[in-house]
């Protein structure tokens, strides 16, 4: 059987293929297309059987991760958001546009919300009230959703929203409205007891909302990439990875398309979890530095950090998605930061004559001044390739032209009164700062230290800043995984199947609620049997974590703490304790402690990659040595392949890789290490 992993960026499209029979992988780099994924999609997978001699019934599985999701959200062209109608409780139809009173920029009195994703006159009352302990005051009445279903087949919208004040606590009343709409309408119903049955009405119905929005364009696109299997004669089941970073069939992620909305950068750093399992590191920092934006993550014990809220939509300050100024969408989401610091990332120079980076990207079309496509605009790229540090893309099957990076570099160089050589220090220098901002926010914002970690750096561009941005950071490790340039395509064949499951539950924490609580997580282990029993698979083979929502009495916000099975309330408290001390520098000793939800991951094993079975060294040496550009200057500097890389040996040292290039400055060694990788060390 052959696996295979596609991934889907901004720059590139990246697969990934494992012949277990054989014993062979194989890999596959295609330009994206941004306004038609699919279609990048479609010609990767010809690629691979073209250069395999494969017949399509060969292909056991396909996972796959993409940005659909994000992009709708970002006005990508091409993508129009569907019309979606909401159903909710009379006098609360303004709740998904009053939103939170937070400003996320104090005195900018020109600040405007975003638009809600359903207009005002897309929102419908009913006379219907759940109260707080989940009993029902009011219960909904047929005659008035009879008018309520005139007045939608006139809207005739493409998916339908139902949230009810504190339906968390009962769904009664959203239930009889959905069967009673699901019978009479040939569209989508999602309500939010099903989507995200926790408190804060605002986040669950935003939540929701998002995900009836998505619903439509996600499944359109799942369609065309199986329209497009079937082309090739591929009858392999498609999953898709999940922002947890776990797998998931299609069929979920066209009923809750939220649990992918950003699953295409997760890919990265569950393959770190796994590489750092192999290497023993216990504490690992992924860095994703791709041809459009740069990704950070942290993996503990060789598992990564997760949120469990994220906003879509919104402006992105400093590698975080600004409060207020997007769609809070409350999923298991791995915890990433993104600045605009990849290969194709635009320099420029501001009206003062300073010279910045990014946030604009020259993308995949038309790409860096020295891809020779049209692009006239100084990149990442284009300055690496200056001074020396880039040769050859893609094993020599892309042509670079250093003559078009001059010219366009040359411009910027001129406008901000510096030598061209300069101008492109700083700009690896910017990009650098850009991107050590992104380890800082999942590290120092949760607690960490990054002088702690080891920096795992991939992507296309990640290996060649990687050592600099460590000295930066004070790290003094660092490892380049096998196949570094499609690493996050080579993650999807390391993970296991995930699904998770959450029951929002508002109480002070004693003896009483402990057996209560005990219960509920049972009814959602039974939820969770239910789900894996329903996709064929034998739920006795799951593994099942246990977490949830706790804070102090009286507090806004919670944390997320790992429990046992069964629950113990002695130790839940202890957990809570200590991660509030890591976190915040304090505890409250004697104070009441609440639970806010609770938290159920079903794991289910599937067959994956072991990247320690790799061998990914290829014989691609272009030239023997060449002059780069490092701090103090221009250095002769060895140019090797990877298979060369025999023992330890001391920077400067430029490794060419197919599909990236390592750099390796001076003051630092590199040497081979497990699973076809490579660890560099800063000297003492």
């Amino acid at each position: 059987m052959i696996r295979v992993g596609i991934d889907i960026g901004g720059t590139f499209t990246d697969l990934v293929a494992v012949d277990d029979e054989a014993g062979k992988i194989f890999t596959v780099k295609v330009r994206s297309t941004p306004r038609f994924p699919e279609i990048g999609f479609r010609e990767a997978l010809e690629r691979l059987l073209k250069n395999s001699n494969y017949a399509g019934g060969r292909i056991g599985v396909i996972i796959h991760v993409g940005t659909i999701g994000t992009n709708l959200f970002l006005g990508q062209l091409g993508l129009e958001k569907p019309k979606v109608c909401l159903i909710t409780t009379k006098g609360f139809k303004d709740v998904i546009e009053i939103g939170r009173q937070n400003r996320p920029r104090l005195y900018d009195v020109y600040f405007t919300r975003p638009s809600p994703l359903v207009p005002r006159q897309h929102r419908l009352e009913v006379n219907e009230r759940t109260a707080a302990d989940g009993s029902v005051l009011t219960e909904v009445r047929e005659e008035e959703l009879q008018e309520t279903l005139s007045r939608l087949r006139e809207i005739n919208p493409d998916s339908l929203v139902i949230c009810f004040l504190n339906s968390y606590a009962n769904p009664h009343n959203e239930e009889i409205v959905k069967n009673f709409m699901v019978s009479r309408l040939n569209i989508p119903v999602f309500t939010s007891y099903e989507v995200d049955p926790e408190h804060r009405e605002y986040e669950r119905f935003s939540t929701t909302v998002v995900n009836a929005v998505l619903a439509p364009v996600v499944s359109r696109y799942i369609n065309s990439a199986r329209k497009g299997l079937e082309t090739l004669s591929i009858d392999a089941p498609l999953y898709i990875m999940s922002s947890a970073g776990g797998i998931v069939d299609s069929e979920e992620v066209v009923a809750r398309p939220i649990v992918s909305v950003e699953s295409g950068p997760a890919a990265g750093v569950v393959g770190a979890s796994q590489l750092s399992s192999i290497l023993g590191l216990d504490r690992v920092i992924s860095l994703d530095m791709g041809g459009t934006t740069a990704k950070a993550g942290a993996v503990i014990n060789g598992k990564p950090l997760v949120a469990s809220e994220m906003v879509v939509g919104g402006e992105v300050h400093m590698g975080r998605v600004i409060g207020g100024t997007g769609y809070p969408v409350r999923v298991p989401t791995i915890d990433l930061a993104e600045v605009s610091a990849g290969g194709g990332t635009i320099a420029w120079v501001d009206a003062a004559g300073v010279l910045r980076v990014g946030p604009m990207s020259a993308g995949a079309d038309p790409g860096p001044a020295c891809y020779g496509r049209g692009g006239d605009k100084p990149t990442v790229t284009d300055a690496n390739l200056l001074l020396g540090r880039l040769g050859a893309l893609l094993g020599g099957e892309m042509e670079v032209y250093p003559d078009m990076a001059m010219q366009a570099v040359k411009q910027l160089a001129d406008s901000a009164g510096l030598e061209v050589e300069d101008a492109c220090w700083t700009i690896l220098n910017l990009a650098n700062l850009k991107m050590a901002k992104a380890v800082n926010l999942v590290t120092l914002e949760r607690g960490l230290d990054p002088r702690d970690f080891t920096l795992m750096a991939f992507g296309g561009a990640g290996p060649m800043h990687a050592a600099e941005l460590a000295e930066y950071l004070g790290i003094d490790t660092v490892v380049i995984p096998p196949h570094p340039g499609l690493f996050s395509a080579l993650g999807l064949l390391t993970t296991d199947m995930r699904y998770d499951f959450v029951r929002g539950y508002v109480s002070v924490l004693d003896d009483l609620t402990a057996e209560k609580i005990e219960e509920m997580f049972r009814e959602l282990e039974d939820a969770a049997v239910e789900k894996l029993a329903s996709r064929g698979l034998d739920p006795s083979r799951g593994r099942y974590t246990r977490s949830m929502d706790m804070r102090y009495f009286g507090q806004g916000y919670e944390l997320e703490i790992t429990v046992g099975r069964p629950f113990n309330l002695r130790d839940a408290l202890k957990n809570f304790t200590d991660r509030h001390r890591a976190v915040y520098g304090y505890t409250h000793e004697g104070s009441k402690v609440e639970v806010t939800a609770l938290r159920l991951s079903a794991n289910y094993p599937v067959e994956k990659l072991n990247l320690e079975d790799l061998d990914d060294s290829e014989d691609s040496r272009r030239d023997a040595a060449r002059t780069a550009y490092f701090k103090d200057g221009w250095v002769e500097t060895e140019i090797m392949d990877k298979k060369s890389v025999k023992s330890e040996m001391k920077g400067p040292l430029i490794i060419e890789e197919k599909d990236t290039t390592v750099v390796v400055p001076p003051g630092w060694h590199v040497r081979k290490v497990n699973a076809s990788s490579l660890l560099l060390r800063r000297s003492a």
